[in-house]
């Protein structure tokens, strides 16, 4: 997505690099403890039939819980609401009393050591958080479809996918083949972190230095697609490896793309340890083979920005609280300045759009009057409330929060750029990350990303750059940067800016702390009757009448507000908005910098 808590018994999987690696012997303890049955007979109506055994159980009470978030996300999502008809059983059949001592778990007493759950599961959302089934496909998000015992949660454990042979379903997952359609993970961090697509899908691998990339489809389309697409995604999977140096030692040497593009799926991308889901409703032949392949790039790259380079404070995953770092500016916002770059430099986007799209990032982050609120880790530390996280009070966000993906790739653009101004790039400081951190899989601190900027480009300059960016919400110098390698950064300051997004004559969302609306005491709701002598009519936009005036130009606006007519002066301030290009101009050192900056860099 990125975020690992659990109990604080659970030193297990993501902390240990052995326990990680391609061997037969992952379990640390009992052998298998939990098994799982799942079947589908009544997809029609997004229902799944769950039967879980519990073995190995001590005496006394038992836990049996549903977890509230998910690996990949920072906010808690409560995946309980969708299990119903629970009934736990012992060893023989005999009913057992489960008490429910909060919404998310069962106590469980009078077991004979084993303890038999079974349940109803709806799920009708098919993304990266939840699970969806259907007569389409059983696309499963684990911790949104297995209860779980914490107790067990070193202990191996088994799952078998009862899967509809009436629709030619197939099984891709990266969970361990046993037999059939039956699998295995060495521990519930594991588990949980192995998201399972059950289709009638496509398939199409490559094999990159002894292990196995696999691109699985589940999509209306065509195979000629499939192969096209294909063909692409290996160009991600090679340029980003050139990044690093070598791929991650994936377990059991597969790594799975699994990709559902189908209309009933919920656009969305979720990265996992040795596989990423990426939903879309957009088909290959409806533009998905240029638009989707952004969401392949940047899942890609977390197998080493976040799975394997990986913050302290998201180890080990909780399944029971929401996950907080204050390192997602890097995890996940420098992972998103790499998603179009790597685009262009695999030649699936042109050069000239990728400069001209930094606009879009550039502009949101470094207009925003956030950053007078919030530096780029507290920015991070909002997830748990931003993550796909519901609230129905209104909120000031607009003013006060910046996404740290934005915030942290207008960050790692700068980086990059200011690095090559010393003849470094970013490529290698994240290489060297790489090899001090994830390569070992030893989590990070943001203490010791400064500390390896430092060994690489000296103390002055990553001290600098972390104490003014970082640490505080200071800006470089971005016009000077981008004349390095031959890019025009520019504005219009005769152009003017109201400040607010206004529909139909009425401002949605809170109007911009310091702009011309916001000083105009004009505010969410407002209702924009007239400006100047130009009154607002279906002939007459707002959009049209605000382009006869000019930055520093006074008038006076007429609104509704709450049913009372209200009058104001605004004085509009120019449009602060930046646009970025290509300087066809360039002398030919800015050129050839661009050219080290864009081009290819895989064999």
């Amino acid at each position: 997505m990125k975020k690992l808590f659990l109990l604080l018994s659970l030193l297990v999987f993501f902390n240990c690099k052995d326990s990680q690696k391609n061997t037969d012997t992952e379990a640390t303890s009992k052998g298998v403890s939990t098994t799982y049955n799942i079947s589908f007979e009544n997809a029609v109506h997004h229902e799944a039939n769950v039967q879980a055994t519990f073995t190995n159980l001590k005496s006394g009470e038992m836990e049996l819980r549903m977890s509230r978030t998910s690996p990949g996300r920072y906010a808690l999502h409560e995946f309980m609401k969708n299990v119903y008809a629970v009934k736990v059983t012992d060893g023989q059949g005999n009913e057992l009393e489960a008490t429910r001592p909060d919404p998310y778990s069962w106590k469980v007493k009078g077991h004979d050591g084993t303890i038999n759950v079974s349940y109803t599961l709806f799920a009708n959302r098919g993304g990266g958080t939840y699970a969806q089934i259907d007569e389409t496909h059983a696309h499963l998000n684990i911790p949104a479809t297995f209860m779980y015992a914490p107790s067990l949660a070193n202990d191996e454990m088994e799952v078998t996918f009862n899967v509809r042979e009436d629709l030619n379903w197939k099984v891709a997952t990266q969970l361990k083949p046993k037999e059939g359609n039956t699998y295995s993970a060495p521990n519930l961090q594991y588990f949980m972190d192995s998201p399972t697509e059950i289709s009638d899908h496509g398939v199409r691998s490559f094999d990159v230095n002894g292990q196995t990339v696999h691109l699985v489809l589940h999509h209306n389309g065509t195979d000629a697609e499939l192969d096209e697409y294909f063909e692409k995604v290996k160009k991600v999977v090679l340029e980003q490896e050139a990044v690093y140096g070598e791929l991650p030692d994936f377990d059991y040497d597969n790594y799975y793309f699994l990709a559902c593009y189908i209309p009933n799926a919920s656009g969305d991308g979720m990265e996992h340890r040795n596989s990423t889901i990426l939903t879309s409703t957009r088909s290959l032949a409806n533009g998905g083979m240029r638009s989707n392949i952004g969401t392949v790039s940047h899942e890609f790259f977390h197998a080493w920005n976040v799975e394997r380079i990986r913050p302290q404070a998201l180890e080990p995953f909780d399944f029971e609280e929401a996950n907080m770092s204050g390192a997602l500016w890097f995890a996940e916002g420098f992972t998103s300045y790499y998603t179009n770059l790597i685009l262009c430099r695999a030649g699936l986007m042109e050069p000239e759009n990728y400069v001209r799209g930094l606009s879009g990032t550039f502009n949101y982050v470094w207009n925003s009057p956030a950053r007078q609120f919030f530096n780029v880790i507290e920015m991070s530390y909002q997830a748990p409330f931003v993550d796909a996280a519901r609230s129905v009070d209104p909120v000031n966000r607009g003013n006060t929060f910046i996404s740290y993906y934005s915030y942290g790739s207008a960050l790692g653009l700068a980086l990059d750029l200011s690095l090559r101004e010393k003849n470094l790039n970013l490529d290698d400081y994240m290489k060297l990350v790489w090899n001090k951190m994830g390569k070992e899989e030893n989590p990070y601190t943001i203490p010791d990303l400064q500390n390896a900027l430092n060994d690489y480009a000296g103390d002055g300059f990553g001290d600098d750059f972390f104490n003014k960016y970082i640490h505080k919400s200071g800006m470089p110098e971005m016009k000077r940067l981008f004349e390095t390698v031959g890019v025009s950064l520019t504005q219009d300051d005769t152009k003017p800016s109201f400040g607010a997004s206004v529909r139909q004559g009425k401002i949605y969302g809170y109007t911009t702390i310091g702009s011309s609306s916001y000083d105009a005491g004009l505010e969410n709701g407002d209702t924009i009757i007239q400006i100047g002598d130009y009154v607002l009519s279906d002939d007459l936009d707002f959009n049209t009448i605000i382009t006869k005036f000019k930055a520093g130009n006074t008038t006076k606006v007429v609104y509704e507000r709450l049913g009372n007519k209200k009058e104001t002066t605004v004085t509009f301030k120019p449009d602060p908005s930046y646009s970025i290009s290509i300087n066809e101009n360039a002398s030919a050192e800015q050129k050839a910098a661009r050219e080290a900056w864009l081009s290819k860099k895989s064999k």
